[in-house]
């Protein structure tokens, strides 16, 4: 099997050494190319021109859930088609790894690729769904383009946080959990809509979903991890369904408390509620409106400041190696 490995050396969890290995044990049972990854966007363009070449048949991605949406957009470039494009696989690199975790997958870059080379050589696998956001027609994001994610986007107070994140990452911070609990106190203080939202969430036949505060999208459960600990936004989130979202419209401090304490006990069965929480399963389209212009983020990456966003479940829209 014909493969290309996309590796970002600023994974944040994986030395040099490590990387090298690993490569080197994935070329004993594939015709395996490496490329390294120089630029934002560059694994997307990689994992497109291994799409459209039509000789490659996996992609493997190493490194974090950053480098995962790259990949995944590029392959995806011009829609899904799971028996035609190459699969993915998934070697965890970055801080959380939430989309390779999601799957089943060692958090250790080592494990995972002995877990890899054992599914390689089972030819197990699994087609999973993905969820698309695209520009709103008849608003200002109209001409915003598409872009793929594999386990949550957000619109509002959570994309605030990796906004901050992101800024103290480029002073040289390390992306830990530490620095996100730090970042969350700091969103939250500063955070000007949280008695009276400003996003609108429409979906076709059903009244609006008014005065939100914050709106997660996810596509999986968990939504994501606090060191081993994993967090159910959305418990019955799936690969197998559309999308879930929860929403909520106050972030009071007692709010905050209170729903901060159901994320830090939730389970598969059980995710955060209340009188101020609004928890969707498996929507298919749906689209979130702003009054104001809100952080955005899609997989953990901030995009900048939207007012709208339109969001589509594709079910079966990529086979991974699992």
């Amino acid at each position: 099997m014909r493969a290309l490995l996309v590796v970002n050396p600023a994974a944040t969890t994986t030395s040099a050494r490590t990387r090298d290995v690993l490569a080197h044990a994935l070329a004993s049972d594939l015709k395996l190319e490496v490329a390294a990854t120089e630029y934002r966007g560059h694994a997307r363009d990689l994992a497109r021109q291994a799409a459209e070449g039509g000789e490659i048949e996996l992609v493997v991605a190493l490194g974090g859930d950053g480098t995962v949406n790259e990949v995944v957009n590029g392959l995806l470039h011009n829609g899904p088609d799971p028996e035609g494009l190459p699969k993915l696989a998934v070697v965890p690199g970055g801080s959380t790894n939430v989309f390779a975790r999601a799957l089943g997958l060692p958090n250790d870059a080592v494990e995972a690729t002995g877990a890899l080379l054992d599914a390689l050589r089972e030819r197990s696998s699994r087609t999973v769904g993905l969820g698309l956001v695209s520009g709103t027609p008849g608003t200002e994001d109209e001409g915003v383009p598409a872009r793929w994610f594999t386990f949550c986007a957000g619109l509002g107070f959570d994309a605030g946080v990796v906004g901050r994140v992101e800024q103290q990452r480029e002073h040289g911070k390390r992306s830990t959990h530490a620095l996100y609990i730090r970042q969350v106190m700091r969103q939250f203080l500063a955070e000007p809509n949280r008695r009276t939202g400003t996003i609108t969430l429409e979906r076709p036949g059903e009244d609006p979903v008014t005065d939100l505060v914050l709106t997660l999208v996810c596509n999986t459960s968990p939504w994501t991890y606090l060191g081993n600990r994993p967090i159910y936004a959305s418990p019955r989130a799936s690969f197998d369904t559309a999308l879930d979202v929860l929403g909520l419209s106050r972030l009071s401090t007692a709010a905050v408390a209170r729903y901060a304490t159901q994320l830090l006990r939730s389970t598969p069965e059980r995710g955060p509620e209340g009188k101020h929480a609004t928890s969707l399963h498996d929507l298919t389209d749906f689209t979130l409106h702003s009054q104001a212009p809100l952080p955005f983020q899609v997989d953990g990456d901030h995009l900048g400041l939207r007012m709208s966003a339109t969001f589509t479940g594709v079910r079966r829209a990529l086979r991974v190696i699992v």
